[in-house]
């Protein structure tokens, strides 16, 4: 049987970079700039044909940045070029990210025609006190009728990036953004707490910034979870909730640790069991697009068991026991029985059914859980 595994595409362009994000992003560059960009990413992935021949890769994420700056004739080139070199099956997901700044009817239209089934729209707030502080360059009322366009050109798979935590954001804004989000009823919904990352401007401004209180962030990350579970949608991971059959099958090709091969600036692989990345250097690149690996490691299995771990408890679905004594030999029960013993009994984690998951307040408090499982 073939692997499955999924395809990342990084476009680093932006109308303007927001205030919190940390990503490696450039402003918008000319039109001729981004075609090369492309031709890169397709030189880069002719490399790769032969050695991935094994792999059925039926996911396929443009990501970014801001994937819907990129021209469409650019767009189609970079799908046409993965198809022509990699096996791509026919029910493949095929996702890009959006912002609502960013694409017309037109171009939208021209998305879902060349074959993009999947739409993530960058979202993060329906207020637009909110999104100023976030520095991002569209209003709630742009937002909402990107997404009306998205679903009248064909659209039906659309995901929706939320934020909480954001300066100004009390409950009362919180609990009004999500409702009419869910007015809109999208397929998923992705929801993140905003992290003040060192060197962006919120980051900077922080001293200054009129953002929750721990227990306030608490109360809008309970506020989230039970709007949205209450609407139907499966918490499905830590962050990302769908209705049933629309959890990102991309995401999950992360959190299964199965293979993914990620092209452009600043993209990662995981693949034939090694870790590599390319350099954040937008005019190296485009210069030699094979030339920019680096971070290369191999994943010993000692490395490999804590990920494969860390990032199944992301899942609500948690870890599967005989799939980890099948994969390294050894049963989770008995490798972490002080720690599984400790966690289950203040209600954090639960054994059943063979499986091993955190609970609701478990994944809350994931990256302190996890920290145990590495030491």
């Amino acid at each position: 049987m073939m692997n499955k595994g999924g395809l990342y595409f990084h476009i680093p362009f932006c109308l303007k970079k927001c205030d919190y994000c940390d990503f490696c992003s450039f402003p918008a560059v000319s039109e001729e700039q981004k075609k090369r960009y492309a031709q890169a990413m397709i030189t880069e992935m002719a490399a790769y044909s032969e050695r991935a021949k094994d792999v059925v890769f039926d996911t396929l994420f443009f990501g970014g940045g801001t994937p819907t700056l990129l021209g469409e004739k650019d767009t189609f080139a970079i799908l046409s070029a993965a198809h022509r070199y990699f096996s791509v099956s026919r029910d493949a997901e095929i996702t890009i990210e959006s912002n609502p700044a960013t694409a017309d009817e037109k171009k939208l239209s021209y998305l879902r025609e060349m074959g993009i089934n999947r739409l993530s729209i960058g979202v993060q707030s329906l207020s637009d006190a909110e999104l100023s502080a976030l520095g991002r360059v569209h209003t709630a009322d742009e937002a909402l009728r990107f997404y009306e366009t998205a679903v009248r050109v064909g659209f039906s798979n659309i995901n929706i990036d939320l934020m909480y935590g954001i300066p100004h954001q009390t409950e009362e804004s919180a609990r009004e953004t999500l409702a009419r989000v869910l007015a809109l009823a999208p397929t998923h919904v992705s929801a993140y707490s905003l992290i003040l990352e060192e060197g962006t401007p919120l980051f900077n401004r922080r001293d200054g910034l009129p953002i929750p209180t721990e227990e306030g962030e608490e109360a809008l990350h309970t506020l989230v979870r039970e709007m949205l579970t209450e609407a139907g949608y499966t918490h499905y991971e830590i962050s990302n909730y769908a209705k049933d059959g629309y959890a990102c099958r991309h995401n999950l090709h992360y959190w299964h640790s199965e293979p993914y091969l990620g092209f452009g600036v600043s993209a990662y692989s995981f693949f034939e069991g090694a870790r590599y990345g390319n350099g954040h250097d937008l005019t190296s690149y485009l210069t030699s697009p094979l030339g920019q690996v680096t971070d290369r490691e191999r994943v010993d299995a000692e490395a490999l068991s804590y990920e494969w771990v860390m990032l199944r408890l992301r899942l609500a679905e948690g870890l599967p026991l005989d799939d980890y004594e099948n994969t390294f030999g050894v049963r989770f029960e008995k490798k972490y029985a002080p720690l599984i013993e400790k966690y289950e009994k203040v209600g954090l984690m639960q054994v059943s059914d063979g499986r091993l998951w955190l609970t609701e307040q478990g994944m809350r408090l994931s990256n302190a859980i996890l920290v145990d499982f590495l030491s």
